[in-house]
């Protein structure tokens, strides 16, 4: 397994040699969202009872961060391969494609983490956000950032470009973890755009993810974790696969 530590550790110095652009950034972000939306709402929206909203809005936010930079740290790492070249490196090593995998997937998660929980320590102060389930909070991070990770590699293999690798973000994930009750609760939708989001997989994670700390959700956490340990089977399955035969990746 020297091999594998070697690319996981190749692929946590890469983000964390600039992380005042990979860590820092995003949770300067996920604070100017909680500062411009909590301000906005905090007095005019009621989520669940007895929440105040800049509470509900804070684990969403972490959610939300450790979502996307999870998803660009392995998808990032590949693009910048395949286009300079340098995959080459990774490839004519004896290394399993599960090896592969698994470095740069467990490299996403470490690096969704960080920023999650820097989110965390940030925005706390601006709320009294509870930690009532801690082990569900642990859990849906890992799962999160191992879908992400998987999804990352699949979105980095597919490209061929960073516009391609751009417009997967944009147009994909952006949108997905917007509308995945980050910043409201799905009760408060209509019954068309409460059914819309119960088809979005990104929901479930941030949803168990804030039920973890607030003790109150729109989907019971058990639903919850069958659906992302569904989306990480299956998505895991895929990137394995595109990594076995070499997918645009071997020329």
């Amino acid at each position: 397994m020297s091999g594998f530590r070697t690319l996981l550790y190749k692929e946590l110095l890469r983000f964390w040699k600039v992380s005042f652009q990979t860590i820092a950034a995003p949770i300067l972000s996920a604070l100017l969202y909680l500062l411009i939306f909590s301000h906005a709402f905090e007095a005019r929206v009621q989520v669940f009872p007895g929440v105040a909203y800049t509470a509900f809005l804070v684990p969403g936010l972490a959610m939300m961060s450790l979502l996307q930079n999870a998803f660009a740290n392995s998808s990032s790492s590949l693009i910048q391969s395949k286009i300079t070249g340098n995959i080459i490196f990774v490839l004519l090593t004896p290394l399993s494609a599960l090896e592969i995998f698994l470095a740069y997937v467990l490299a996403a998660v470490v690096r969704g983490v960080l920023v999650g929980l820097g989110v965390l320590l940030v925005t706390v102060g601006f709320a009294d956000v509870p930690l009532q389930h801690p082990l569900w909070v642990f859990a849906f991070a890992v799962l999160g950032g191992g879908i992400m990770g998987a999804l990352g590699i699949i979105a980095g293999t597919w490209a061929d470009k960073f516009d391609q690798l751009a417009a997967f973000q944009n147009f994909i994930i952006i949108p997905l973890t917007f509308l995945a009750g980050v910043f409201y609760s799905v009760h408060s939708l209509p019954a068309f755009w409460q059914s819309a989001s119960h088809l979005n997989p990104f929901f479930y994670m941030v949803d168990a993810f804030r039920y973890g700390f607030l003790g109150a959700g729109d989907v019971a956490p058990p639903v919850s974790l069958m659906v992302v340990v569904g989306c990480l089977i299956a998505l895991s399955s895929l990137s394995l696969r595109l990594l076995q035969t070499g997918y645009k990746l071997r020329y």
